[in-house]
């Protein structure tokens, strides 16, 4: 897909600083914290029990004057407005309290809930118990619990409501209704009334909890599909900055490499064995830093016309580390292939040498001058590469953040993108990173592991022959 030029040129540092100083901004990280959902979600939760409490008063005074008044049956007004009042202070209460504190805790929730359950049952206490066709309004209580709070809350609501359920088949005021005078409820009846509101207070608990379960599960899957899609439009940027850079260090290498070569055959030079082998280690480094150039370009689309190399995994770990060492002096690698790792036919991929150069470059400053242990290994139709350092470790705040933008011990600016970009790299090839710290005989040190589906690496024309190989 084209990618939209930006309004500035990529090698221009006041744009590059524009979008990558955003995430280090103390200000944008106060505010994502205070603005965090776990610390909303109790207060929104309070401020929706409020609107329905005042509903429930609004409906309950309708209903108690209607039926008095309107319908004709006596009631005990004074006493159920009473309670009426109390519903509505407290509310009150609750509301005022929203104003003011910013969180609110599942036990508050639990609390208000608790009144709401003691002001209906002696609302149903004062007009028929359970002969009052409102009493199944204890459903609506145990729903808007299992909806708001844990499971450890509900379960004993049900148990309180059941209670006050079986409670009131004993104790109340009757309705004095004309049709029901001198009629009681059978023993069968109200025990069938009382499983029937077991039953439906259990089911409503169990599968509302499933249901908000999995809308959990979906929100947090799209939180990780958003996370990801944030770091790849971040790889995206990168990309912009690194292809114009790639064009710009293009002419100074070229001159620097014209004037090495002019050195290492001037007289000077020539004759002293010292600046000569200095020439050389130039020289090195100069071929590496224009492969890394080339690596950028083609990477980017700009030199199609170089066939991607076909390969072998051995040939391929092989070259890598040579070239590892050969161009990291000061660097310790140990190799270990096992010997049930398959040979098979793979692509040489510019961004795969470079995730495990990554890895290799990270350890190597983790612990400088210190032996290093790469072994690659196959597990279960996956490639599995280890990297051990005897360093100090990761700290477990990086553990925590593993693959994340500026994570690093290093304490420079801009660190800690090698380990993101090589955990980009592994996702995109249906991979996984994993890191830890060791504790062994020889001092400690850390471990990162790479696994990679060894089908991921075959090319798709060869995969029946690779595995025929393998």
């Amino acid at each position: 897909m084209p990618l939209r030029r930006p309004d500035r040129e990529p090698g221009d540092s006041r744009w590059s600083s524009r979008w990558m100083g955003l995430s280090g901004l103390p200000g944008l990280a106060s505010l994502s914290g205070a603005l965090a959902p776990d610390s909303q979600a109790g207060r929104s939760n309070l401020m929706q029990m409020v609107q329905l409490r005042w509903l429930a008063v609004a409906g309950q005074f309708a209903t108690v004057v209607a039926v008095h008044y309107t319908l004709g049956i006596h009631l005990p007004v004074a006493e159920m407005l009473t309670l009426l009042l109390v519903l509505l202070l407290f509310n009150l209460a609750c509301w005022i309290r929203t104003r003011w504190v910013p969180s609110v805790g599942n036990a508050e929730l639990f609390a208000g809930l608790l009144v709401d359950v003691a002001v209906l049952s002696g609302q149903l206490f004062y007009s028929g118990g359970v002969t009052n066709p409102f009493v199944f309004l204890y459903l609506l209580q145990i729903a808007v619990g299992a909806v708001l709070l844990p499971a450890r809350y509900i379960w004993p609501m049900v148990w309180l409501t059941a209670a006050c359920f079986l409670a009131l088949t004993q104790w109340h005021q009757p309705l004095r209704l004309p049709d029901l005078a001198g009629l009681s409820l059978p023993p069968h009846y109200v025990g069938g009334l009382l499983i029937c509101f077991a039953i439906n207070a259990s089911l409503l608990v169990t599968f509302i909890h499933r249901i908000s379960g999995n809308l959990r599960q979906r929100d947090a899957r799209l939180a990780d599909l958003r996370q990801r899609a944030a770091e790849e439009e971040h790889i995206v940027r990168m990309g912009l900055l690194a292809s114009g850079a790639a064009h710009e260090l293009g002419t100074p290498l070229s001159t620097l490499s014209v004037i090495l070569g002019d050195w290492a055959h001037m007289a000077p030079f020539a004759g002293d064995p010292e600046l000569r082998q200095e020439i050389e280690e130039m020289q090195v480094q100069l071929q590496r830093c224009k492969a890394i150039v080339s690596g950028i370009l083609m990477s980017a689309g700009e030199m199609r016309g170089e066939a991607p190399a076909l390969t072998t995994l051995h040939a391929f770990l092989g070259d890598l580390v040579a070239h590892w060492r050969r161009t990291r002096h000061a660097g310790r690698l140990e190799y270990r292939a096992d010997q049930d790792l398959p040979d098979l036919h793979i692509i040489s991929d510019v961004g795969l040498k470079q995730m495990i150069d990554n890895i290799l470059d990270n350890a190597q400053e983790a612990a400088p001058g210190q032996p290093m242990l790469l072994r690659a290994f196959a597990e279960e139709d996956q490639l599995v590469l280890c990297v051990r350092d005897r360093g100090p470790g990761f700290l477990p705040e990086m553990l925590e953040r593993l693959g994340k933008p500026y994570q690093s011990s290093k304490g420079r600016p801009g660190g800690g993108l090698g380990l993101f970009l090589a955990l980009n790299v592994i996702r995109s090839l249906g991979g996984h990173l994993q890191a830890r710290n060791l504790m062994n005989e020889e001092g400690g040190g850390a471990e990162v592991e790479i696994r990679l589906p060894l089908s991921a690496l075959v090319p798709q024309g060869l995969a029946d022959n690779a595995a025929h190989d393998g």
